[in-house]
């Protein structure tokens, strides 16, 4: 979760400046003992971007960004040679857009908005020419994905759409111009579809009741038959993400008979699997396809950092040119059809992130902006990669921000220990990485170390890593944490009892979990939407969850045995509640549909009646955290950013 209000975070600081600690605190939150001579005000970390997300049309000719209109965050449209001529086309007026993308004939901005946080998103398009906002989906409790988008057919775009059933997305061919929506297929109990460039599905996702998932291919009569199985214990990270023209092979990425997910081309007909690209200790995260073939030409490894691996040489050039000369990690934003010129978000880790425009003819990066300007010039702090070992021996890669002029000589360790913010991520199917990262900065700046580790659990290190972490909240997931915390203080990165546990989400979750569990390992918390009955939290999920059930159960416990319940019982902080005996904020988004407000209110409730002091208690904000992703994925559908 990265999504906080100003006061929120205000009070996280008052909360951690205030820890009842000797010496290394100073009673205020304006300026802890060792922070940054400059502070640097929340607002320009958290506030709105100047200017954001920048893509080019498919013909290049115009430039989208996102900025701030009346201080909402609205997509601003200008010429693609002239950023001074931009001019707002959408006008919301109370909830920022924080996702949208060009239609495939450059002639539409589509976006999809919420209501107050609520994550029924819906479809909305804006003509570029004649302005006007379209709603294409007008419907209530419903929430749209969009299947497919292609540069062969300019006019149309397939999207899925739960208002008939709201476990299932029925997709429809929207035609951009009218608005008309036409079924395509009735969805009576898939996880997805896959469709080719003639936006024809090819492929669905059937899920098991074991957690497993079936992949079919779809015939021109609409019949499905059975092309392969997708075991439960590689179902997170196995899945299709793109098929070609040509139509008779897609690329996935697979973990079957395997550990590390690798990029595999499938032929459709026999099943048959080839391998084009793998890493022995990450994840294959992505793939950069042809933007008119759809061709894969590359493909993205997350280890300690971000990498784009070639496939041939239709882009070995441009990667080693950017890799050499964008001095920082990198990633495509948009390509033109003609794909002459990409737009790149360039992150230096310590300098606020950027765009760029990048012309591949000429070889030539040049700055579009800074998102955020007033950070240019001012002391961020580095990023520091780690591998640190669990207990058992399991690999934690981990990112450690140190407050800036603590560490003099440059060996990864304050001269003296400074005190330290765990800063747990969310998911907990989710993982962190290397780079820029508000949070850091903000604590770094105001004298506090920072540490985000990738538990078991956590995606993107093989199946393995992550399957270590099943039935584990609470448990070996939780113990990853208290490792680290045990690293840092034995290499002098922070006082044993200088130490906060913050984070949203799972992250909430392991706040509360520390709090009343390992009560004296943290001297303070900071918990956002975490679930505090795991029994509640199952009994209430979204109903679009439906082809995730099995697998969240699998993963955290079932609460349709006995057995199941038992474990989901012992291991929900609210058991456990007489423990806290240290300073706790407790927030909440007031609309959340995954962790809902009854996850807050019972734990606050129960520290009442235990006589826990109220002030320690809990602070409401209004809304929810992340507004989810644009394709609407069903396989992760917990991941909060992180």
């Amino acid at each position: 979760m990265r999504i906080l209000n100003t006061g929120m975070m205000a009070a996280s600081v008052a909360l951690l400046a205030a820890m009842p600690l000797a010496g290394a605190f100073a009673q205020t939150a304006a300026k802890p003992a060792g922070a940054s001579d400059a502070l640097i005000p929340r607002k320009d970390i958290f506030g709105n971007p100047s200017r954001t997300l920048a893509q080019l049309s498919p013909d290049g000719k115009l430039i989208a960004f996102l900025a701030p209109r009346d201080g909402v965050l609205n997509v601003w449209v200008a010429p693609a040679g002239n950023m001074d001529e931009a001019k707002p086309i959408t006008e919301e007026k109370s909830r920022p857009i924080r996702q949208y993308f060009w239609s495939p004939d450059s002639g539409r901005i589509l976006y999809i908005q919420d209501k107050g946080g609520n994550e029924d998103f819906l479809l909305y398009g804006v003509d570029i020419a004649k302005g006007g906002t379209t709603p294409y989906t007008p419907f209530e409790k419903t929430r749209v994905q969009v299947v497919a988008t292609s540069p062969k057919v300019k006019d149309a775009i397939l999207v899925g759409l739960n208002n008939r059933d709201p476990r299932w997305h029925d997709v429809h061919r929207l035609d951009l111009k009218t608005g008309k929506l036409e079924l395509v297929r009735q969805n009576d109990g898939y996880a997805g579809f896959v469709a080719d460039m003639d936006l024809k599905l090819r492929l669905a996702v059937k899920p098991q009741p074991d957690g497993g998932m079936v992949l079919e291919t779809i015939g021109e009569d609409g019949k499905t038959a059975k092309l392969l199985d997708i075991p439960a214990d590689d179902a997170l990270a196995t899945n299709v993400v793109g098929i070609p023209s040509g139509g008779d092979v897609a690329y996935m990425v697979d973990t079957r008979d395997r550990d590390t997910a690798a990029l595999l081309a499938l032929d459709l007909k026999t099943g048959k699997t080839s391998l084009l690209g793998e890493s022995a200790k990450a994840d294959v995260g992505g793939i950069l396809q042809n933007p008119t073939t759809g061709v894969a030409e590359a493909y993205n490894v997350d280890y300690l950092k971000d990498e784009w691996v070639p496939l041939g040489d239709a882009l070995k050039a441009d990667i080693a040119f950017l890799n050499k000369e964008a001095r920082g990690q990198w990633s495509v934003t948009s390509r033109t059809d003609d794909d002459k010129t990409w737009t790149l978000l360039v992150d230096r880790v310590s300098e606020p992130a950027a765009f760029y425009l990048y012309d591949r003819p000429g070889k030539k990066l040049t700055k579009l902006f800074t998102i955020r300007p007033a950070l240019e010039g001012k002391t961020l702090a580095p990023m520091q990669a780690l591998e640190l070992k669990a207990r058992d021996g399991k690999t934690l890669v981990s990112y450690l921000t140190l407050p800036p002029g603590s560490d003099k000589d440059g060996d990864g360790k304050p001269e003296k220990p400074v005190p330290l913010v765990l800063n747990v991520h969310g998911g907990p199917w989710a993982r962190d990485g290397y780079g820029y990262n508000p949070e850091h900065q903000w604590l770094a700046n105001r004298g506090y170390a920072v540490m985000s580790v990738n538990f078991r659990g956590s995606t993107g290190f093989g199946k393995g890593f992550t399957n270590a972490g099943d039935k584990q909240w609470g448990r070996a997931m939780h113990d990853d944490l208290l490792d680290a915390v045990d690293w840092a203080v034995k290499q002098g990165v922070a006082p044993k009892d200088k130490v906060a546990i913050y984070g949203g989400s799972y992250g909430g979750y392991a706040t509360l979990w520390g709090m009343t569990n390992t009560p004296d390992t943290f001297a303070c918390g900071v918990g956002i939407v975490g679930p505090s009955n795991l029994q509640t939290l199952l009994a209430s999920v979204p109903e679009y969850w439906a082809s995730f059930f099995e697998q969240l159960v699998r993963r955290v416990g079932d609460p349709r045995t006995e057995e199941g319940r038992k474990l989901l019982a012992e291991r929900s902080p609210l058991t456990h509640v007489q423990n806290i005996k240290k300073p706790l904020l407790i927030a909440q988004g007031a609309n959340d549909p995954r962790v809902k407000q009854a996850e807050s209110d019972q734990i606050v409730t129960a520290m009442k009646a235990k006589g826990i002091p109220s002030p320690m208690c809990c602070t409401r904000t209004r809304g929810t955290a992340s507004p989810g992703r644009p394709t609407g994925s069903a396989s992760m559908p917990w991941r909060r950013g992180s």
